[in-house]
């Protein structure tokens, strides 16, 4: 079996990723849509705009033509934006190796079908293995070679076992999950309190306000996904209150900073011009809002991050909505957790 591995996508965390494995003596060929792009990353050696100062592996390939993707692979790694998840896979499907196993690092919820990014994959490449990473991982860290851990999920304790072993590294250790669901939700849902976060830092409301947010944007999180069918504890782990704490609190992470700059009253397209990548918690809110109404739960701090952003509601009545509502026992509130 070939070792080559195909990572799709080369923004910060697809590049980050890609160095990781090359960094492992992995063959790896980091695949961009540009050709113009590539060529500039070939030239480079290094990805200026997301991971300036980071130098590529001499055995990290850059390729933009489907043709090599076709080329024997051990794995294909999935790193597009969620919104482009499955275009970009209809657009290869015929040029990917057979059979081999996908492991998407996108955190997302599709809108329209609220479809989990594995789901899209199964969807579209019918057959192939799945499995999911996902944890408290701020790419510009990690390819500086700054330690972290992740978690890899799959109904496939197998796979999710061989990717662990693939992945982990003597600065990169990686946990295994067979909680696809919960792994998935967490990591998409994450982005969407990190946006309320911001939103805090922007109104100038101090950590005692962000902290309540963190909190309870926690319990959303669990909540949906419980309805949904993931393990509570999942929730517990890093794919839940780790990477809830890293993409709320860090400055690197773009959502945070999305909601600091919506909230500070830079509308949501001006918003988007400043940050460098995509803040992913944007484009989940509408298929986490569809996904809880399907499952009849509650999420009210996704209902009033969607209010300011889509429908320009101020922040400041946002927050007054928030915290007009009725009282309720906060262990009540977290869903059915008998037995656990």
């Amino acid at each position: 079996m070939t070792d080559q591995i195909g990572v799709i996508g080369a923004g910060a965390w697809g590049t980050t990723l890609a160095i990781l494995l090359a960094q492992a003596e992995r063959p790896v060929s980091l695949w961009t849509h540009s050709p113009e792009a590539a060529e500039r990353l070939r030239h480079e050696r290094t990805n200026a705009r997301y991971l300036p100062g980071i130098v590529f592996p001499p055995n990290l390939r850059v390729v933009a033509d489907r043709d090599e993707l076709g080329e024997p692979h051990r794995l294909y790694v999935l790193a597009t934006p969620s919104a482009h998840l499955r275009s970009t896979l209809r657009a290869l499907a015929g040029a990917l190796y057979p059979g081999v196993a996908m492991l998407s690092v996108v955190k997302g919820i599709e809108e329209g079908t609220h479809r989990r990014m594995s789901e899209i994959v199964a969807e579209e490449l019918p057959g192939r293995r799945v499995a999911a990473l996902s944890g408290p991982n701020l790419a510009r860290e990690i390819a500086a070679g700054k330690p972290a851990g992740s978690v890899v999920a799959s109904a496939d304790p197998e796979l999710a076992a061989e990717l662990a072993e693939v992945l982990t590294s003597d600065h990169f250790r990686v946990y295994t999950n067979p909680d696809i669901v919960g792994v998935e939700l967490a990591g998409a849902l994450k982005n969407v309190v990190a946006l309320a976060a911001g939103m805090v830092d922007g109104l100038g409301f101090g950590d005692s306000a962000k902290a309540g947010i963190i909190t309870r944007g926690l319990a959303e999180m669990t909540r949906l996904g419980i309805a949904a069918g993931a393990h509570p504890l999942t929730f517990a782990g890093l794919a839940g209150v780790g990477d809830l704490i890293a993409t709320c609190m860090s400055p690197l992470s773009r959502n945070r900073h999305a909601g600091q700059l919506i909230a500070s009253g830079v509308p949501w397209p001006e918003a988007r011009n400043q940050l460098v990548g995509v803040a992913e918690g944007i484009a989940t809110v509408p298929g986490a809002l569809d996904l809880a109404s399907e499952h009849g739960v509650e999420l009210p701090i996704a209902e009033q991050v969607r209010s300011v952003v889509f429908d320009r509601r101020p922040p400041l009545e946002a927050v007054a909505t928030l915290m007009s509502r009725s009282t309720k026992d906060e262990l009540g509130t977290l869903g059915e957790l008998e037995g656990v």
